[in-house]
């Protein structure tokens, strides 16, 4: 992949600035040691190409050639971003005041992977952003390359998904910031509310080598602060859409939690004698099956109340530890933050300061501090 001419953008874009963080870069894999360069000039090159890409929200808007159904889509994240400083205590910077038409299904594709008998995430570490439960790439098909070695080579049952946006942390506001993008403006107004959050939340705290904490916490923020967006400013055909979508999820996440529940409980089980470790995949055998059973009726049942919908079918053919262990990394601690929510008294600023403090303690107190609160 070629590394885009960049024009020169004034104070959009630093070309010196803008080199001197790709040597940083550069220099930091040498010093950690990475075992593939080929990897880092990949993820380089793609977000220069996500960037190049942008233009701030006022050139889409003057712009005749900007589609009419676009134009709506970016006013409305123009307002879900004020709100998100005024309201939700997020960031008034750079990020997601320009937009970018990346042409493709994601921004990136994601592989995680995980043990066929544990929901442990396998962890890849990078320069500056720690260790991650995930290995992003710009090329779908390098994804999947890589999935297809963790599963011949090391045995591990893999998952590859689409992302339509990430963060960048804050890092590179200089820049232009993190773009809206194309792979997710088109969203739902609850939905796109929800992406604009979460990620920003990412920009408030983030913790090395804790992927559950960080996306659990911008899990709780992207609810909660949905929840402020539609009580406050969206219509009610908005609410009622919402309403409808938030409900089938939690419907389809609280049986995932049971099924996570489940495996663990088998993962956990000691040998059996007479069966050695074929006690435990019978048990992770059945526990699937009943995952299945359980979501075609819960399928029907939407049908049946005249709202069929089939969009998790094809998450739940390839259900498997790795797809279980990332849907925990976002869920798992997010009852902890929401009830550290109403201890802060619904006051986003204590809310954010609590969770920097939660940030600086060791990953098991911290942990084990959110469980607490959680009841």
């Amino acid at each position: 992949m070629e590394i885009p001419e960049i024009e020169p953008m004034g104070s959009r874009f630093s070309l010196n600035s803008l080199a001197k963080w790709i040597a940083l870069t550069l220099a930091a894999c040498l010093l950690a040691g990475c075992s593939s360069m080929a990897y880092y000039a990949q993820s380089i090159q793609g977000h220069l190409a996500l960037m190049h890409a942008a233009r701030p929200i006022d050139d889409w808007l003057a712009d005749p050639a900007t589609p009419a159904e676009l134009r709506p889509r970016l006013e409305l994240a123009r307002r879900l971003r004020a709100f998100a400083s005024s309201e939700l205590a997020l960031p008034d910077n750079a990020s997601y005041h320009r937009y970018a038409d990346l042409k493709r299904s994601a921004a990136v594709w994601s592989v995680a992977a995980a043990p066929p008998d544990s929901l442990v995430l396998k962890t890849w570490c990078f320069p500056f952003v720690g260790c991650v439960g995930y290995r992003g790439y710009y090329d779908e098909k390098a994804a999947r390359e890589l999935a297809g070695q963790l599963q011949q080579q090391e045995g591990l049952e893999v998952s590859v998904y689409g992302v339509p946006a990430y963060s960048t942390l804050g890092w590179l506001n200089w820049a232009g910031g993190d773009p809206l993008l194309s792979t997710f403006i088109r969203y739902p107004e609850g939905e796109l509310a929800r992406m604009i959050f979460h990620e920003l939340a990412h920009q408030v705290v983030y913790v090395d080598d804790d992927t559950m904490f960080n996306e659990s916490y911008a899990t709780a923020v992207e609810r909660l602060g949905v929840a402020r967006w539609l009580d406050t400013q969206a219509g009610e055909a908005a609410r009622r859409d919402y309403a409808a979508f938030n409900a089938r999820r939690g419907a389809f996440r609280a049986l995932t939690l049971q099924t996570r529940e489940e495996l663990e409980k088998a993962y956990k089980k000691p040998p059996v004698t007479d069966q050695g470790a074929g006690g435990e995949l019978a048990a992770k055998k059945e526990a699937m099956g009943r995952f299945r059973d359980r979501y075609a009726a819960l399928k029907q049942g939407w049908a049946d109340a005249g709202a069929p919908f089939d969009g998790y079918d094809r998450w739940v053919a390839q259900a498997n530890n790795a797809t279980f262990g990332v849907q925990a990394v976002y869920d798992e601690l997010v009852p902890g933050f929401e009830a550290l929510f109403v201890r802060c008294n619904g006051d986003w600023l204590r809310f954010h300061a609590a969770v920097a403090d939660l940030a600086r303690q060791p990953r098991d107190d911290r942990r084990r501090q959110l469980k607490e609160i959680a009841g």
